[in-house]
């Protein structure tokens, strides 16, 4: 189904596009764009990783991740701000994630070894005063579950050799990075459109990458 992954691709673009807009005006006009935007980006790579012509366990596994993430998306919407339900739902994302690398195959032990560093060090970088901050919030012990579980689906994304799922989970494991220190640390103006260029690059990618399979 090359030409309808190639039109959700499209489709996800304009929305991504428009996301990126909107966070980067952040007024009431920036606001009501993200409502619609940031749901319809999401949707756009569960219809490319539908259409993407994959495995078919790669598949599944991929399109329940990208539905929990829109479940997380909605919950993180400032009108809806339910942090902790975001937070849930883009743990069992990444769980799902997790069993779709797992399904692509884990047969590059040398890159696991490199993504694990790189994820080191950008947990070493931030990953304690994120954790300070949660503890503050009383939110210590499922944003360290969090912060494991998004480790491990990136170090699996290095270990599949692919390199669509390798961007991905890294791009992930950095907007999470950037959205836990706006949160729990300190946000800077340039927080909201750093968390969804990294984040929209890493569902992009994991969604893509379901090609490859």
């Amino acid at each position: 189904m090359p030409g309808m992954f190639a039109l959700a691709a499209a489709l996800t673009a304009v929305a991504v596009l428009a996301n990126w807009w909107s966070r980067w005006v952040g007024d009431r006009r920036g606001h009501s764009v993200e409502r619609i935007s940031k749901p319809a980006a999401t949707i756009g790579t569960i219809l490319m990783a539908a259409t993407a012509g994959g495995g078919r366990g790669v598949t599944v596994a991929a399109l329940v991740a990208l539905v929990l993430c829109l479940v997380g998306d909605i919950a993180l919407l400032p009108d809806v701000d339910r942090f902790l339900l975001g937070l849930v739902a883009f743990l069992g994302g990444h769980l799902a994630f997790a069993v779709m690398l797992a399904m692509a195959g884990l047969h590059h032990g040398a890159l696991a070894g490199i993504g694990l560093i790189v994820v080191g060090a950008i947990g070493g970088v931030v990953a304690a005063p994120i954790l300070r901050g949660a503890a503050r919030q009383h939110l210590g012990v499922p944003v360290a579950v969090y912060l494991a579980v998004i480790s491990t689906m990136a170090v699996l994304g290095w270990a599949t050799g692919n390199w669509l799922f390798l961007v991905g989970g890294t791009a992930f494991v950095v907007s999470d990075a950037i959205l836990g220190s706006g949160r729990f640390v300190a946000e800077r103006r340039w927080t909201p459109l750093a968390v969804m260029v990294t984040y929209h690059l890493a569902i992009v990618a994991l969604a893509a990458g379901v090609r490859l399979t």
